[in-house]
């Protein structure tokens, strides 16, 4: 009896303290998974987004990854579906870059020309831009949204030769995918590979990312990958991606599941779950280091301001179909990866997402907010038929407001009309002109789809315009022949 009772008492002494320490990384993980479905499955509903894929990594290891909602083709979305990261990408392109840092073959502050001499530009500043400016963004390269097509890297380097720098190189920063289609260029020409060849073999084999890869163009077949959306009015339309050359910038295909490898290597000092190295320590936090002329952006890296609680490195990205979103908060050890089948001009969603889960981890409850997207959608749908409403009157008087005005000389008639002529030639430039500025690939269909209740508002102007101009001009005619 008295060897039972010792026996009782030892097993007590030893699960008394169990009652007070912290629970697992497993239990904590799981209390999570069930908070974050919520979240996320809320979110998507709220904002009326297709779908999301999600992954959350702890101090190199993935602990949760899911899909959520659906793709173009009414599959279930899930942390092994192929989605589009956009600007994500330039952490990769950056990240190549450093490697060949890393292993002697480029310095950060030489002069991309020694390495580039293929590189030019109308300003002979550009003799100044080091490899380092480039991956800060303080290059002074601009970052126009109307460029020419091109097929290749080389040749989107080569559509640079009539530009000039914004200002001296590193004053300042300024974000620019020009910078980042050099980088790609620079790596193809110093390591003598392809840059999806170099991405495939340098990184993504190293991390097991066998889903991931790296196109040239927006428009180059993808197995698997299904098409993104646009929102309207809180809903969701499947849309087709603005044609582009984005390597290096945004050409990035991955999963969720893919993009937790490359997270749990960046939080386990640069070393993937073989434990070799695919970054020394002290360039991996070089690059979430500021940089001269850029306090808030690092090496391929943004850098949270002191207001965002907790505080992390991140980059986000988007397209013209598609928003994605990657944070590594360096105080938890917790990294998070959120990839969006949809794009909505008036929100970064994958950024809001990311930071529920963020806030998940560190024990707080995200408030369920208002869909803002939506209610800006409604309110110029709303102005949108007013708007129509007020121009069909306008039509049908035209003839009325031609009476009112035919004592008035020629020259002051028509100008009268200029409050219709004005706001008319504005949204028919729009339309008709921008797409086919420098022989970019963009259509109508593509201005549309950048914001559609936007568009849709200025459609109507466009049209109740031409009409009303057309009617009064017709009525000015006839008035002056009777």
């Amino acid at each position: 009896m008295r060897k039972r009772l010792y026996i009782i008492l030892m097993i007590i002494t030893f699960l008394i303290p169990l009652a007070f320490y912290p629970l697992s990384v497993n239990a904590d993980t799981t209390i999570k998974r069930e908070a974050v479905d919520e979240f996320v499955t809320n979110y998507i509903k709220r904002n009326g987004l297709p779908g999301a894929s999600i992954v959350i990594v702890k101090e190199g290891k993935i602990v949760y990854e899911k899909g959520y909602g659906h793709d173009s083709e009414g599959k279930p979305l899930t942390e092994k579906s192929l989605m589009r990261i956009g600007s994500v990408s330039k952490s990769f392109t950056a990240f190549s870059v450093l490697q060949l840092v890393d292993e002697g073959k480029i310095n950060l502050d030489d002069s991309v020309v020694k390495y580039l001499p293929e590189l030019t530009m109308n300003d002979s500043r550009l003799q100044k831009v080091t490899i380092r400016h480039l991956l800060s963004h303080t290059s002074g390269i601009p970052s126009p949204t109307i460029v020419p097509p091109a097929n290749t890297i080389k040749a989107g380097v080569e559509r640079l030769q009539d530009w000039q720098l914004k200002w001296q190189p590193g004053d300042k920063y300024s974000y620019s995918n020009p910078n980042y289609w050099i980088l790609a260029r620079l790596v193809e020409v110093v390591s003598g590979m392809e840059f999806p060849k170099y991405l495939k073999q340098k990184i993504f084999s190293p991390l097991g990312m066998d889903d991931t890869l790296s196109a040239i163009n927006s428009g180059d077949p993808v197995k698997g990958l299904s098409q993104g959306y646009i929102t309207a009015y809180g809903t969701a339309l499947p849309w087709s991606e603005l044609e582009q050359m984005f390597a290096g910038s945004g050409g990035i295909i991955s999963t969720a599941d893919d993009m937790g490898k490359w997270l749990s290597m960046h939080t386990n000092e640069g070393k993937n779950v073989n434990g070799e190295s695919l970054l020394s320590k002290p360039i991996l936090e070089e690059s979430y280091s500021p940089q001269p002329g850029s306090p808030k952006y690092g090496l391929g890296w943004s850098l949270s301001s002191q207001n965002v609680k907790p505080a992390r490195i991140s980059h986000s990205g988007a397209l013209s179909t598609i928003q994605a979103q990657q944070d590594i908060v360096p105080s938890s050890g917790y990294a998070v990866a959120v990839l969006l089948n949809s794009f909505t001009t008036t929100l970064e969603h994958s950024y809001e997402i990311s930071s529920g889960i963020i806030q998940l981890t560190e024990g707080q409850m995200p408030a369920a907010k208002a869909s803002t997207p939506k209610i800006i959608d409604l309110s110029l749908g709303f102005i949108t038929i007013v708007y129509l409403i007020l121009g069909v009157k306008g039509i049908m008087r035209s003839r009325e407001w031609s009476d009112r005005h035919k004592q008035h000389p020629a020259w002051r008639y028509y100008l009268r009309l200029m409050p219709q002529v004005i706001p008319t030639l504005f949204v028919g430039w729009l339309f008709f002109i921008v797409p086919s500025l420098q022989n970019n690939s963009s259509t109508i269909k593509d201005a549309f789809g950048i914001w559609p209740a936007a568009m849709i508002f200025l459609a109507v102007v466009f049209l109740i315009g031409v009409v009303v101009t057309v009617m009064r001009i017709y009525y000015r005619g006839e008035l002056n022949r009777n």
